[in-house]
């Protein structure tokens, strides 16, 4: 583990701290980790289009609108690689929630998300990325094929 100082004016140590207690940090350290991985985190997404990552969509969205669930169907079918698993609720009598887990590059992932988000009738969609690097190629017991883990980037 490596240490470092750093100096902040009374306002901003004051705001921070306000931040901390609000999220409940046990302290400044854990605190700066979070803000840190978060930012790194958004850099390494602006990296080149080959970076790959893993992703929860969640839209609430109107199922009486036009056409609008065979719209979203067609979508998520034309970018079936890209998507790990669907789960659908129904909020009321006209809203349902969706959430999307997504795998893959990370251009494409954002992508779809968008063209999902930009559908008439969906409704607070937002989209979580984490970006991941490929970890180990290998076969569990009687596999035929390898396969390959995924671990967040550092």
């Amino acid at each position: 583990m490596q240490r470092f100082t750093i100096s902040l004016d009374e306002q901003l140590a004051g705001d921070f701290d306000r931040l901390i207690a609000d999220r409940g940090y046990a302290n400044r350290s854990e605190a700066v980790r979070d803000l840190l991985r978060a930012e790194l985190e958004r850099s390494r997404q602006q990296a080149p289009q080959g970076q790959q990552c893993v992703a929860c969509l969640s839209y609430v969205y109107n199922h009486h609108e036009r056409e609008l669930g065979e719209r979203l169907t067609t979508l998520h079918h034309a970018h079936h690689d890209l998507t790990l698993a669907t789960m659908h609720a129904h909020l009321d009598h006209e809203h349902c929630l969706e959430t999307v887990l997504l795998r893959g590059p990370a251009a494409q992932v954002r992508g779809l998300a968008d063209a999902v988000c930009a559908e008439r009738g969906v409704h607070h969609g937002q989209v979580n990325l984490i970006s991941v690097e490929t970890h180990q190629h290998h076969r569990h017991g009687g596999e035929a094929e390898p396969h390959a883990h995924l671990r967040p980037a550092h």
